[in-house]
């Protein structure tokens, strides 16, 4: 039996309710992948594999929001199995898409939506994985980036902190040389509220930020939303757009919910 100074860090990796798309992500990393798997034992990922370890885990990443009772008492097991616990993805760390749902009836939609209502046991709410359980870090995006995702991974098993940037986007369109799409055309583009990470690659394609990353950690909301109004948004064109991937943002949220009021 190996001793424990021998023994490589065992990685989880969990879905709760998403599209699977940050859990490809890690995938996709190929190289990288290959590299990580050599200094730790990926114990449960069934993305991956059927084989699951008992735990516990050194370090377990969390894709999707919590969405059923099930899920809601399943996080809670999470925790308790993990030494570190890092959330993956929008539906992870805002909610998802699925948070929609917050501002709706469910009843009505599963009445809409399935034929046979009364099988589908939901919660109300779709909400974040720290709304549940304490949680160590959160990485951001849908999907997150994969550079990030190795940076994460790699800075845990060093006992670091992660180097994950909390500034905006209009950071990464100055560091690629990519003209503001709003300077210089007037297009709405939530760039300087939205967390780094993707690249900046809408605004360098000509198109507006859509804030997949999800807030930065210096918004100011009220004074960037006059902007998107002086763009040619209305009250409706900004709540849809602050209610996409991260609507359950509590940055984002607060924002949409002010401009219903007006």
């Amino acid at each position: 039996m190996p001793s424990s100074a021998d023994r490589r860090p065992t990685l989880a990796v969990w879905k709760f309710a998403s599209c699977d798309g940050c859990q490809l992500t890690l995938l996709d990393c190929e190289d990288e992948l290959l590299a990580i798997a050599e200094q730790v034992e990926v114990s449960h990922f069934l993305e991956a594999s059927s084989v699951s370890g008992p735990g516990p885990y050194d370090l377990s990443l969390v894709e999707g929001s919590v969405t059923t009772p099930q899920d809601a008492e399943r996080i809670q097991h999470v925790r308790a199995v993990s030494r570190r616990l890092v959330t993956i993805g929008a539906c992870a760390t805002a909610g998802g898409v699925q948070a929609l749902r917050n501002y709706a009836d469910v009843a009505e939609f599963r009445a809409v939506v399935y034929a046979r209502p009364d099988y589908i046991d939901t919660l109300a709410t779709s909400t974040p994985i720290s709304a549940h359980v304490p949680v160590d870090f959160e990485l951001r995006g849908c999907p997150i980036d994969r550079r990030q995702l190795v940076e994460v991974i790699t800075a845990y098993l060093a006992g670091r902190t992660p180097d994950v940037p909390a500034h905006s986007v209009c950071f990464e369109c100055k560091q690629r040389g990519t003209v503001c799409v709003t300077v210089a055309h007037g297009t709405p583009c939530l760039g300087p509220v939205t967390h780094a990470g993707c690249g900046a690659l809408c605004p360098a394609y000509d198109r507006g930020c859509y804030g997949c990353f999800g807030p930065s950690n210096s918004t100011n909301l009220p004074s960037f939303i006059p902007l998107l109004r002086r763009d040619g948004m209305d009250t409706l064109d900004v709540v849809r757009v602050l209610r996409t991937f991260n609507t359950a943002a509590p940055e984002f949220d607060a924002a949409a919910r002010k401009e219903l009021e007006r």
